[in-house]
């Protein structure tokens, strides 16, 4: 993420926290206090995010979109290598390798 990106999320948080509306030039203000030059798009892109969306739930959601595809991602490699039990010994190997590793 850009520096510029980066300014404006945390001028962002630092407004919501506060309980202050986010808007363009409170974005900017904020980081022109914080000594940082960025592009003069970058405040109104953030300002009309978080317009249409709730921080809270943004916030709340970060990691979601992430840890969804994980499990998709394992269910289609099993089934185009074999079946389930096909590939739990294979798991199981992998778990004893780390106790033995631990206990030394």
């Amino acid at each position: 993420m850009a520096t510029s990106e980066l300014a404006c999320t945390y001028a962002a948080l630092v407004l919501h926290n506060d309980g202050i509306a986010v808007t363009a030039e409170k974005i900017s203000t904020l980081v022109k206090t914080a000594n940082l030059n960025i592009e003069s798009y970058w405040p109104s892109l953030f300002a009309k995010l978080f317009q249409n969306k709730n921080m809270d739930d943004l916030i709340m959601n970060a990691g979601a979109c992430g840890s969804a595809g994980s499990p998709m991602a394992v269910s289609s490699s099993s089934s185009s290598f074999g079946s389930a039990t096909q590939a739990s010994p294979v798991a199981e190997e992998k778990k004893k390798e780390d106790v033995k590793e631990e206990s030394d």
